[in-house]
């Protein structure tokens, strides 16, 4: 009877603690799977982490978790395919490029809340136009090493998942 009423407090509390991310959560997209998965990873470290674990390279499995949450959120915020603005900053400025997301006129996005947005897109103005043409030749080139980059990190990422999942359990 003890054990019964401490596994329902704790899974009270598993609901309580679930809210937040079920609460923001959409079928539509998989970046909130993802989210849905990062979130079932965190808590999986922190219990490895915990006293409650029970075998001896727990922690070790935890520090695994944590690499992979952190490559997560590396590939799924982009970090890798916007490289490519930091470099160009380094090579020319900081004034060099500037980057603006101009509204489009003929798209809307609706998110399911039921408020409509208006889609943007990108646009590129060079400060220096005496060498635009050669800042467009280097951005296009580090544009392209930064998107094979995050492919790779996203291809890494999935590779790691498979290789450690199965382990990844007290």
């Amino acid at each position: 009877m003890k054990y019964f009423i401490k596994r329902k407090i704790w899974q009270i509390k598993n609901v309580f603690r679930w809210l937040p991310i079920i609460w923001k959560q959409y079928d539509f997209d998989y970046r909130y799977s993802i989210e849905v998965f990062k979130f079932q990873l965190q808590k999986q470290a922190e219990f490895l982490e915990s006293d409650k674990s029970f075998t001896v390279c727990a922690k070790d499995k935890a520090k695994r978790i944590r690499t992979v949450i952190k490559l997560m959120d590396k590939v799924y915020e982009d970090d890798y395919s916007m490289e490519y603005v930091d470099k160009l900053k380094e090579l020319y400025g900081k004034d060099a490029l500037e980057v603006s997301f101009v509204e489009t006129n003929d798209k809307t996005f609706n998110d399911f809340s039921g408020k409509t947005e208006k889609l943007f897109s990108m646009r590129y103005r060079y400060m220096s136009w005496d060498n635009a043409d050669e800042i467009e030749k280097v951005k296009d080139e580090l544009f392209r090493e930064s998107q094979d980059k995050q492919i790779r990190a996203h291809k890494i990422l999935w590779s790691l998942i498979e290789k450690d999942i199965r382990d990844w359990w007290d």
